[in-house]
């Protein structure tokens, strides 16, 4: 089924932004009404119908009442549920800043969609790497079970404030956020 988003998907948005906040979707247990032809591509872009959404407060707005269960993502009111698909992560961490040095280091990143959160044990960063080309993907938990893929530029950077440590017994290459440390490559790897 293809169903189109009714106006309480901006409705609950608007009133959650206006408050300054997010809206309370963990609490909303809505019923499924379909699918609707909307789409996040792998670099952040949101798609309706084929078309990019060019309206910036728009994909802001739609990105405050997106969530995740079981593997799917939908976009969610306290009356209805439509699922869309996502390439990949539906963020984007487009840059970070750095607070402290060191073991007291803290990268707060933020997303194309407005969103902050600081890296650490509530919001980790998770690097993945391709099987073929051993290109890694790394990510940062934003909210929920909701992620963002680190831009290039980003994880460049971040290299940059990378150091070698001892991980589960394995040496590795990561780098530390909010007290914890994030692996990202087996040092041995690296030689």
């Amino acid at each position: 089924m293809n169903v189109k988003p009714s106006a309480d998907y901006i409705a609950a948005a608007v009133q959650a932004a206006s408050k300054g906040g997010l809206p309370p979707i963990h609490k909303w247990n809505p019923p499924f009404c379909g699918d609707i032809d909307m789409r996040i591509a792998r670099d952040g872009t949101w798609f309706h119908e084929g078309t990019p959404i060019g309206r910036a407060p728009l994909v802001r707005l739609f990105s405050t009442i997106l969530k995740r269960e079981d593997g799917k993502y939908y976009l969610v009111t306290p009356v209805e549920k439509v699922g869309i698909v996502v390439e990949d992560a539906p963020f984007v961490a487009i840059d970070f800043e750095v607070s402290g040095e060191g073991d007291d280091q803290t990268l707060t990143f933020t997303t194309n969609v407005g969103d902050q959160t600081q890296a650490g044990a509530d919001h980790p960063i998770r690097v993945v790497r391709d099987t073929e080309t051993g290109e890694p993907s790394p990510y940062v938990h934003v909210r929920d079970e909701l992620e963002a893929l680190i831009d290039r530029k980003s994880f460049y950077r971040m290299i940059d404030l990378g150091q070698h440590r001892d991980h589960d017994g394995v040496r590795w290459f990561g780098v530390m956020s909010g007290g914890q440390f994030f692996p990202i490559i087996p040092s041995e790897e690296l030689e």
